[in-house]
């Protein structure tokens, strides 16, 4: 019921105040808004959005006042509901991105005139004209024939239910929103595209078929010289003339395309009056049949273009005579001449061509009657003598096929007739409402078209006599138009109606595949076809008609409808196919957006018609299907390599996400089996100042261990607050990302902010990955600049990184001396990779040369194993234990156990001890000073601070206690504590150069300098050394220790690869 409101200001009345009063009110409420769209916000720069103009957000700026001051800063990018709403209100579904739709928007709006076309006109007769056509009027008798009705119902029945399967799910994705037009997406699109051009090739041939054929034989250029030339004569004719139309409907289509869609009601009308022709024939033969007598010859069938008289002798005057057909088959006019065999043996009849629907000839053409090329039409049920076939057969007057026929040939000539089905949503912009009429109107066209198929299959077949179905050309019956035949009043309305019609489809398709061809060039998603989307000023497409017409010329040069029609078929079902797809995946997927308001779909609907387009493709041609779905898997790819991101791409990566979710909840069941474990790295970069990746190498590393499978997580930290560092993580994401693009390392990127270093590093650890998808593997690179002072976190860090690597139950790669690794492009024509197996934790040492030696770089180096064997072991027994177990491992290696014997610890080991704990101690103690000095100052500012703030407390509390507490710091007391600083530093160092090496430290350092020793003697020039990293000390303040054992361990080595395993077994003897 219609509802009256007033609108109310809340703030006070107008009557309230006086005129100037609210005049100045109004001015500082403008100014106050001027001033807040000059410089307020939160400094995001405003956006030109879709539906809200600037011009409109200040003009609504004025009326906002303050009642909606809590969202004022974000109105830039959170426009008011009412604007949305206004602007939503004006929208109109012109193309965008077109050039001329996008200049001077407004004033073209008024322009535009409101749609207008409702379901009858707008969709319901296009996508009539459409699916009536050639096919109907020249074949659908012939495979009526040929299948006979029950095969040729089968096969109607399967195209007829694919195309209304297909229309179901048009018009789900059609009323799912509004429909911008006829851009399905690129792949669809093309198909589409494809399968129209190829339409107009098939109807110009319909065209010229039925001038040369039935309305002027006479105009034909080329004549057949010798027997059995007919086909090629008429293959060459179709080729001139089909050539000679396309250049003239080009010219029209480009002249004057308006007039082309005026005349579409009058062929349009040529197609219905030639329907009720043949329905008006059909019940006439009921009663009255058409005189149409065929001449047999024992079974065969005679052609009756060469004789009149369907007789072998006439008497006339009681004197014999022989007729035409006679001399046809023997060699001379005389009765004892020479005749044919099978002239001689057999007896001419004459039966009616068209004995009616009351007949019973329906039970005749029930069955199929499939031939060979070249063989001859004949009557089944019919007497007849075989004579010796030495006669030459080529030129009798027999009506022979032209091709050889089969039921799956059939379908593919037949589907271009339920083609057209997309001929409404075409339209769409010139609809009153789209998403009403889409549907409704295409389904009642496929009923409507699949009712007059599958009747006419039946009506043909209980009216016509076989012989008569089966000759393709009408020869049998004076070279008339089969279908003709049956029509009332006359065949000519047939031959002229159908002429008509098929020259209009024909210009009707010259004029849409440019169109849809400039709309997905303009859609930017195929970008090599975008030359396409230029045209006249008008917006006319003049390179895609070019395009056009040279793609119809190939159909042309095929010149043969039959061949034409089975290439067309493909590229309509392929469309089709993907129409279904996308409907299925977007109803499985249950996306949000996905709200169609035609409700009578359901996936296993959409699944069905995908189905049965994919069984009619092979049905049709297995190698048509291959060669189409190889095209269409092309521009898929094409426009994926190319990045194009359009709408049709959302279910796909729909379905993808969905199948991720899927395998995610299925991988975290359980831990991977050994035989399935690889690594999954998380691989730790650091970044500079300008978020650049420091070593660039490590992710080349990565590509080489990885190659390409398994998962990779690469991740950095910047220190900060994240609201501050948003812009920075974003540039950092991009560096990391093109450099892992640069050195094809697959994987994802994470960037994390933190406070500090340390718990982002902790951060990644923990939380990296997802579900059943997280790293097992952490790899880094070893730190340069420990040693440094300024540096001083640097070690800190990676300690704690070590140490919650084995909490978490994680390997650990650590690289040494990472920029001296090899990028992706070097290759290593030899060399050794080298494994120091000094204590097992669970054979990665093993696993990780193998996998390196995959990619090309390390292809050709050696794998040799190196073991540490003590004083109490037998290093032989140790070396045939080990060539054993990696026979077991199936991995190729050189094996060497080397002895280390226990021996005094060296003066060196002692000294580099020594050295160690000093340089720590004395950085403690400079650490401690440094502390010192700094709470001092502090405490010295605070106190400064204080005695200006509130000097009358501060007496009082001097006066109070005079002895604790100082409000001065002369120089005597600077000079003093200076000194006092001094002398604890001097003797602090004094402490540092007195002491003595710690014990376990020094045992360590023997370790390290001895089993460096060894290393180098071995592996001086190895490509690569795999050593175990040991695990940092319990107590943790031996950490800084703990780095100069792994610096020593190492010294002298090119290329390090430290590796500490997770403690599980990750490599197994069982396949």
């Amino acid at each position: 019921m219609p509802t009256s409101f007033t609108v109310v200001p809340v703030e006070a009345q107008g009557e309230e105040r006086g005129p100037a009063e609210r005049d100045g009110q109004l001015q500082e409420e403008e100014d106050e808004d001027d001033e807040r769209d000059r410089g307020t916000g939160d400094g995001i720069a405003r956006e030109s959005r879709p539906f809200i103009n600037s011009a409109e957000l200040n003009r609504g700026n004025t009326y906002e006042g303050k009642n909606m001051a809590l969202f004022e800063e974000e109105m830039d990018s959170n426009p008011m509901v009412s604007s949305l709403l206004n602007k939503l209100a004006n929208y109109t579904n012109l193309t965008q991105g077109v050039v001329e739709h996008e200049a001077d928007e407004d004033s073209k709006r008024k322009e535009v005139k409101g749609p207008r076309m409702g379901t009858f006109i707008g969709v319901y007769l296009p996508c009539l004209q459409n699916i009536l056509g050639v096919i109907l009027f020249l074949r659908l008798t012939w495979i009526v024939g040929t299948a006979g009705v029950l095969e040729s119902f089968i096969i109607v029945f399967m195209c007829c239910a694919c195309t209304m399967l297909t229309a179901i799910s048009m018009s789900a994705i059609a009323t799912n929103g509004v429909v911008p037009g006829p851009e399905f997406g690129g792949a669809v699109g093309l198909c589409f595209y494809l399968g129209t051009t190829f339409a107009g090739a098939m109807y110009i041939l319909g065209t010229i078929e039925i001038l040369l054929t039935y309305i002027s034989p006479s105009a034909a250029i080329f004549k057949a010289e010798e027997v059995g030339e007919e086909t090629e004569a008429m293959l060459n004719n179709m080729r001139v003339y089909g050539t000679c139309i396309i250049i003239l409907m080009a010219i029209v289509v480009f002249v004057g395309v308006k007039y082309v869609n005026k005349l579409a009601l009058v062929f349009l009308a040529c197609v219905i009056l030639s329907i009720i022709a043949i329905y008006a024939g059909v019940i006439k033969t009921a009663f009255d049949p058409p005189d149409f007598p065929i001449c047999l010859l024992g079974n065969r069938t005679l052609s009756k273009r060469s004789f009149d008289v369907c007789a072998k002798f006439t008497e006339s005057n009681n004197e014999t005579k022989t007729t035409p057909l006679w001399r046809l088959f023997c060699d001379s006019s005389l009765l004892n001449a020479t005749c044919d065999d099978y002239f001689r043996l057999n007896n001419v009849t004459e039966i009616q061509g068209i004995p009616g629907i009351m007949s019973g000839v329906l039970t005749d053409n029930l069955w199929s009657t499939y031939s060979e090329k070249g063989s001859i039409v004949e009557k089944k049920d019919q007497p007849s003598i075989a004579g010796s076939e030495e006669t030459k057969m080529g030129g009798l007057p027999y009506v022979f096929t032209d091709i050889m026929t089969y039921f799956t040939m059939l379908v593919g000539i037949y589907f271009p007739s339920v083609t057209g089905i997309m001929a409404g949503s075409n339209r769409s912009g010139d609809l009153k409402d789209a998403q009403k009429s889409i549907p409704t109107g295409t389904i009642l066209a496929i009923s409507t078209t699949s009712f007059i198929y599958l009747s006419c299959i039946v009506l043909f077949g209980a009216c016509i006599e076989g012989v008569i179905l089966r000759d393709k050309f009408g020869e049998a019956v004076n070279g008339n138009l089969v279908v003709g035949t049956l029509a009332w009043p006359s065949p000519w309305v047939i031959v002229i109606g159908s002429f008509f019609s098929t020259c209009g489809a024909g210009l009707q398709s010259l004029t849409g595949a440019p169109r849809l061809l400039q709309a997905i060039a303009r859609d930017g998603i195929v970008p090599f076809i975008q030359i396409f989307g230029h045209g006249k000023a008008n917006g006319e497409p003049t390179w895609a008609l070019l395009l056009t017409a040279g793609i119809c010329e190939i159909g042309i040069l095929i010149a043969s409808l039959d061949s034409v029609a089975p290439i067309l078929s493909m590229f309509f079902l392929m469309c089709y196919m993907f129409v279904n797809l996308a409907c299925a995946v977007q109803t499985l997927l249950r996306t949000p957006n996905w709200r169609p308001r035609f409700k009578y779909y359901h996936w296993t609907l959409s699944f069905l018609g995908m189905s049965l387009c994919l069984a009619l493709m092979f049905i049709c041609s297995w190698y048509y299907a291959l060669i189409a779905m190889l095209i269409a898997g092309c521009i898929y790819k094409y426009i994926e390599y190319r990045g194009a991101e359009k709408e049709w791409g959302d279910g796909i990566r729909g379905l993808s996400l969905n199948a991720a979710r899927y395998a995610l909840l299925r991988v975290e069941d359980g831990p991977p089996h050994t035989k399935n474990w690889r690594p999954q790295l998380l691989v730790l970069l650091n970044l500079d100042n300008e978020q650049l990746v420091k070593h660039p190498r490590l992710l080349s590393f990565t590509s080489q261990l990885k190659a390409g499978k398994g998962l990779t997580i690469v991740g950095s930290v910047l220190q900060g607050i994240y609201l501050d560092k948003c812009t920075e993580t974003q540039k950092a994401e991009e560096n990391v990302k093109a450099l892992m693009g640069v050195e094809k390392t697959k994987g994802f990127c994470q960037i994390v902010v933190s406070p500090n270093f340390r718990d982002g590093i902790s951060y990644l650890i923990q939380s990296a990955g997802l579900g059943g998808m997280k790293h097992n593997t952490v790899l880094m690179a070893w730190p340069q600049s420990w040693k440094q002072t300024e540096n001083r976190f640097s070690w800190k860090n990676f300690v704690d990184t070590v140490r919650e690597t084995t909490a978490a139950q994680q390997a650990l790669l650590v690289a040494k001396n990472i920029d001296l690794f090899p990028t992706n492009q070097e290759r290593f024509t030899e060399g050794n990779i080298d494994v120091w197996w000094i204590v097992h934790d669970g054979g990665m040492l093993m696993l990780l040369p193998f996998l390196l030696r995959q990619h090309k770089v390390w292809r050709k180096c050696k794998m040799r194993i190196f073991t540490v064997a003590q004083m109490d072991d037998n290093s032989i027994q140790m070396k045939k234990d080990l060539q054993m177990f990696l026979y077991h491992l199936r991995l190729n290696a050189q094996v060497e156990v080397v002895e280390m014997f226990e021996n005094d610890i060296s003066a060196f080991t002692y000294e580099k001890t020594l050295m160690m704990e000093q340089r720590s101690q004395m950085l403690k103690q400079m650490q401690l000073s440094k502390n010192e000095r700094e709470r001092e100052a502090q405490l010295i500012h605070d106190r400064n601070t204080a005695s200006h703030s509130a000097p009358a407390v501060e007496a009082s509390v001097a006066a109070a206690v005079p002895e604790k507490v100082q409000m001065t710091w002369t120089k005597e007391k600077f000079a003093a504590e200076k000194h006092k600083t001094k002398d604890s530093n001097v003797s602090g160092f004094k402490d540092v150069f007195n002491m003595k090496p710690n014990q376990s430290n020094v045992r360590r350092m023997h370790t390290a300098v001895k089993l460096n020793g060894v290393v180098l003697n071995k592996s001086q020039h190895a490509q690569l050394v795999l050593l175990n990293m040991p695990g940092p000390p319990k107590n943790r303040k031996g950490d800084e220790n703990y780095m100069e054992f792994l610096e020593v361990l190492t010294e002298g080595l090119d290329r390090v690869l430290l590796v500490r395993g997770s403690g599980r077994e990750v490599i197994t003897i069982y396949s």
